[in-house]
């Protein structure tokens, strides 16, 4: 069991160089203090903000003193997995805190490392 993920969640991506805070818009329909996400609140710039910078290795910028970060554009192209197997919101599974997501620009792993909220569990 994992703690259901809502608004405000914490997320990181394995090549961000910084931390993001989950959006999560309230047509889910389903709150806690703020709305709870499914696997589909995937979306850059409305759900997953860019992270303050990328250090993917096929993203860094060159220059003659090495490669240097550039700025984060998450490009996400599939749902959050694996989701809940039981409980659904707005008809797709739940988001757990063990649910991760890949940015295909730098294929870096999204992973949510703090749910926003420790009161609610999921499958």
């Amino acid at each position: 069991m994992g703690f259901a993920v809502c608004s405000g969640a914490m997320i990181m991506c394995s090549f961000g160089l910084g931390p993001g805070t989950l959006s999560v818009l309230p047509t889910n329909m389903v709150l806690t203090t703020t709305p709870l996400a499914n696997i589909m609140d995937n979306k850059p710039g409305a759900n997953i903000p860019p992270f303050p910078m990328c250090a993917a290795p096929t993203m860094m910028k060159p220059t003659p003193a090495g490669p240097v970060p550039v700025p984060c554009v998450p490009a996400i192209s599939a749902p959050w997995t694996p989701g809940s197997p039981t409980v659904m919101i707005k008809n797709y599974p739940a988001l757990n805190n063990s649910c991760m997501c890949t940015c295909t620009a730098g294929m870096g792993v999204i992973t949510i490392t703090n749910p926003g909220q420790t009161s609610i569990m999921v499958p």
